[in-house]
């Protein structure tokens, strides 16, 4: 997963040279209508809505040029955070990996020119986040390479590319949506904690 890929989310830090990655854990990601499941101790957790790139073969040293090769298709996404753990540790471990903290779907899609879709997010309804894919510090192919220069990428791997604008709270039973453009509407619910 990438941080800080838009400038509305950056803020006031300073202008990564590169993408700013960080692991997920295969027990994170969960599917579209799902109930999230926060652990113990949770109580700042917050949605952001994100494009996620599917990676459809081997990846290893290649060029931004040449990953849309290596790109089998596209997701929406839901990096959820855990804000007070992420601001705590020293480490995101706890406040980007925790079981269920990455929703994705409903459907991979192929073909799309992902470099330019609607990333949004409603929080029972209303418009939470709303920017385009063209507006990324670094676009999904850069981010590919980049992560490839230092880690193998296998078919089925999978990339959150950052978030826009801001994000807030969400509370037990909240729905969050998280819509791509071309791709559809990735829907949970939050559960209790």
């Amino acid at each position: 997963a990438v941080g800080f890929n838009y400038d509305s989310h950056r803020g006031d830090r300073e202008l990564p040279a590169h993408p700013p990655v960080f692991l997920k854990l295969p027990t994170t990601i969960t599917g579209t209508d799902t109930l999230i499941t926060p652990p113990a101790g949770t109580t700042e957790l917050h949605y952001e809505a994100e494009l996620v790139v599917v990676m459809g073969k081997t990846a290893k040293n290649i060029s931004a040029a040449s990953a849309p090769d290596y790109i089998f298709g596209v997701t929406a996404g839901n990096d959820i955070s855990e804000r007070r753990w992420q601001a705590d540790d020293l480490q995101w471990f706890r406040g980007k990996a925790s079981d269920n903290f990455g929703p994705i779907g409903p459907a991979v899609v192929t073909r799309l020119n992902y470099n330019d879709v609607l990333v949004q997010s409603r929080l029972n309804g209303e418009v939470m986040q709303s920017q385009r894919t063209r507006d990324f510090i670094h676009d999904a192919h850069a981010i590919v390479s980049h992560i490839s220069q230092y880690a193998t990428l296998y078919a089925g791997d999978i990339i959150f590319t950052g978030t826009p604008g801001q994000t807030s709270a969400m509370k037990p039973g909240d729905e969050i949506e998280i819509e791509i453009e071309g791709v559809g509407i990735l829907r949970n619910t939050v559960g209790e904690f």
